[in-house]
């Protein structure tokens, strides 16, 4: 049995009830979870467990790559078992600061691949900020800030993120639907999208906000040239 996937419905779910299916030396396996593993270069959620008078510290939340369960690694697996009920809590500060970076990033890619056919080489999001690795050539400096101007123009436009399913076969026939150089979406028959009308369409497992006005201000921290056709950028989101 595979954990459904709570946030891929509501990425605003911050408590959630269920049953522990399974236990590994130091985690649980839950039959749903609002808990974001890490993947796709955004890092986990944290939060809680609760069961009867106990809490447990939810520490990481990780894929088991054999069985492709989520695994919720915790500071203690006292007196769970399967069977046993629970249940979860977000960390939300966390939670929320990943879901506007997320939905920025997103947007970055999609001002980078428009504005200058450039896909994502690399990268990662954590809940202070973000860096990814683009294949693009000249000075990063003026790439970067112009497309930092950019993403706030689109940001003000308050516009909804739309997040639906589509048959792998039809999603991959749109252009731009994956604009990671070196990887393509899972080998499933029906992919999650994320599209932000008229700016992006991906396709993507991850939590992401209602609007690209709760993003709030994108933020350029400093970019990098880490080499040929390899350039860094480090950026955050403010309120």
């Amino acid at each position: 049995m595979v954990t459904e996937l709570l946030f891929q419905k509501d990425s605003y779910l911050r408590r959630f009830e269920a049953v522990v299916v399974g236990l590994t030396s130091d985690g649980v396996i839950l039959d749903k979870t609002a808990f974001h593993p890490t993947s796709g270069g955004v890092a986990n959620d944290t939060g809680w467990l609760y069961s009867g008078e106990r809490r447990y510290e939810v520490r990481d939340v990780i894929i088991d790559k054999s069985s492709g369960e989520v695994i919720h690694v915790l500071d203690s697996l006292e007196g769970l078992k399967p069977g046993s009920s629970v249940i979860g809590e977000l960390n939300w500060e966390r939670r929320y600061r990943l879901m506007r970076l997320h939905t920025a990033a997103h947007i970055l890619s999609a001002v980078m691949y428009s504005k200058y056919s450039s896909l994502v080489t690399g990268g990662s999001v954590e809940p202070d900020k973000a860096k990814e690795d683009y294949d693009i050539q000249g000075d990063e400096k003026e790439v970067f800030s112009k497309a930092a101007e950019e993403v706030n123009e689109i940001i003000k436009r308050g516009i909804e993120v739309k997040i639906y399913w589509l048959n792998r076969e039809e999603a991959m026939k749109i252009p731009g639907i994956v604009k990671l150089a070196a990887r393509m979406p899972p080998n499933i028959e029906t992919l999650r999208i994320v599209e932000i009308p008229g700016v992006d369409i991906q396709a993507d497992g991850g939590p992401h906000v209602k609007n690209t006005i709760e993003i709030g201000k994108f933020v350029l921290l400093k970019t990098e040239n880490r080499g040929k056709k390899r350039k860094r950028i480090y950026y955050t989101v403010e309120p």
